[in-house]
């Protein structure tokens, strides 16, 4: 995702419906402001990948968007944590998760060098914890947790995936 590009995901976030919100763990009221929002992809994207606070992958579907992947609490070399979002709801559930999840673990391992990689999403939104299972992380266990700043204390499933290449 290029920094013209962040507008979707803020706007994802920012459009999205209070029950959609619900099913992803996202608290609104927690949601930085669009300009605010901004300001910060605007500053890490002018530093190195390697020193970034987050990145993120556009999905597309014959060659239209459908959806993003991001990654934050990276520790570049060893480890990060993904986020999956399909952005339509018409495209929800239609078995194109699992093969973007798949591509996104794949970028991620080699932009970030990475040997492990996490996902935690709501343990009760059971879309993206089938879609990892699909793409092949291993299910580690269920905590409660507050993933990110914009999410509120709940239930969550950690997943994860390690480096293909190692043993």
């Amino acid at each position: 995702m290029q920094l013209a590009e962040v507008g979707l995901r803020i706007d994802y976030f920012h459009d999205s419906s209070d029950e959609h919100l619900q099913r992803l763990g996202v608290d609104r009221a927690s949601l930085p402001t669009r300009e605010a929002w901004r300001s910060a992809y605007a500053a890490d994207f002018a530093v190195p990948i390697a020193d970034r606070e987050g990145v993120a992958l556009i999905w597309e579907l014959d060659g239209h968007m459908v959806g993003f992947s991001s990654a934050d609490r990276i520790v570049f070399g060893e480890e990060a944590f993904m986020h999956l979002h399909i952005v339509g709801p018409e495209l929800r559930h239609r078995g194109f998760g699992a093969e973007f999840v798949k591509e996104s673990a794949r970028c991620y391992f080699q932009m970030l060098q990475l040997e492990r990689l996490y996902c935690e999403p709501n343990a009760y939104n059971t879309a993206p914890n089938r879609t990892l299972q699909r793409a092949g992380f291993r299910y580690m266990f269920t905590h409660e947790a507050k993933p990110s700043p914009i999410n509120f204390q709940q239930t969550t499933t950690r997943w994860m995936m390690e480096r293909p290449d190692s043993d």
